[in-house]
């Protein structure tokens, strides 16, 4: 009886598995111990770098390379590196003077650009004063240079009195775009790739950085705090005059790449920060504190080019920013504190984007 019963399971088993589907391999559950159960666009993050702080790490054009800063190795400031998309092969492309920022590669891989302080002074600027609450340094020792892929044929793209930082280059390889106090204020310019035919874009009192072109090369996104006449423009103006901002709150922002058609995306009053646009170009994603009271966690979120369609990315409680997709959507890489070592650690992280 025991035989004809085990024998009668095991047909049923059987039966039951030759009727069931088997799942394709692609979907079946796979270990992705930083994914939150929330984050549902993200598969498979892998970590990339490993202690310290590193962030605003940006895509080759063939997405084999990622360009990042990072302050390691007893530096007192970041520098600029660059690394494999699986995180090795890291290597340091900036002098090692100054500090530096806001690193990127030329579309066509001949070149990359960053800005750096280093002809001002060879020692790290002082950080900012944090009496005066939570406030950017804008370090007017900032000019933008372009160097050979190894960092080598340093040439200077920007000479004027002030803050000049924050490039990123058109994908047609055609336009650099970047934040200047050329003539005062905090606005957003464009220059050929020899730092000829500068254009001024905006010229609202107020900051205007963190540009991106779309992946068309007709729009570009960018974050904005324009301080109503009063009290805010003369706390604005006077923090400036300290070479200051204070950044709790900033909106998204796009316009035409000639600096037509200037529209705001987000209308939230929190600090929304590092977009970048879908290569489909109908969607932003990007940073913001929104949905913490206290200000402090940093989450990543998509939302539609009219507004709409406010989506959370990313669940976890301490920071994520600085997202940029590949040329084909299909990995994200952003820096985030989790998984670190160390509390307010930076890292950069890489997964795969599931819409």
């Amino acid at each position: 009886m025991n035989k004809l019963l085990t024998c009668f399971l095991l047909l049923i088993a059987a039966i039951t598995a030759w009727a069931l589907p088997s799942l394709p391999l692609e979907t079946q559950a796979k270990p992705d111990p930083l994914r939150l159960p929330q984050e549902t666009h993200l598969r498979n993050i892998r970590q990339l770098t490993f202690g310290g702080e590193n962030a605003e790490a940006y895509f080759s054009a063939d997405g084999r390379k990622l360009i990042f800063q990072s302050t390691r190795e007893g530096a007192e400031c970041d520098q600029i590196y660059e690394m494999n998309i699986d995180g090795s092969g890291v290597r340091r492309l900036s002098t090692g003077k100054g500090r530096t920022t806001c690193s990127y590669f030329f579309p066509n891989g001949k070149r990359i650009i960053y800005a750096s302080t280093h002809l001002a002074d060879a020692k790290c600027p002082p950080r900012p004063d944090y009496s005066k609450g939570y406030v950017w340094a804008i370090y007017p020792g900032y000019d933008i240079f372009s160097a050979a892929p190894d960092g080598s044929d340093l040439k200077r793209l920007t000479d004027a009195q002030g803050y000049d930082a924050e490039a990123t280059i058109s994908p047609n390889g055609r336009k650099i775009v970047y934040t200047s106090m050329e003539h005062g204020d905090l606005d957003i310019y464009t220059m050929d790739l020899d730092g000829k035919n500068k254009k001024q874009l905006t010229n609202e009192l107020g900051y205007d950085g963190g540009p991106f072109y779309s992946y068309d090369n007709q729009w570009i996104v960018y974050r904005a705090h324009h301080p109503k006449p009063g009290k805010e423009a003369d706390e604005y103006q006077a923090l400036l005059k300290q070479n200051l901002i204070r950044p709790t709150t900033l909106e998204i922002w796009i316009m035409k790449a000639d600096g037509t058609e200037k529209r705001q995306i987000t209308k939230n009053g929190t600090a929304n920060f590092a977009p970048y646009f879908f290569p489909d170009g109908k969607r932003i994603i990007f940073a913001s504190n929104m949905s913490d009271p206290k200000g402090r966690d940093f989450d990543l979120y998509s939302i539609n080019l009219d507004g709409s369609g406010l989506q959370r990315i990313t669940y976890n409680d301490t920071f994520d920013g600085f997202p940029m997709f590949n040329l084909d959507g299909k990995k994200l890489v952003f820096a985030s504190n989790r998984h670190g070592k160390a509390q307010g650690e930076t890292n950069v992280f890489i997964a795969d984007w599931v819409d």
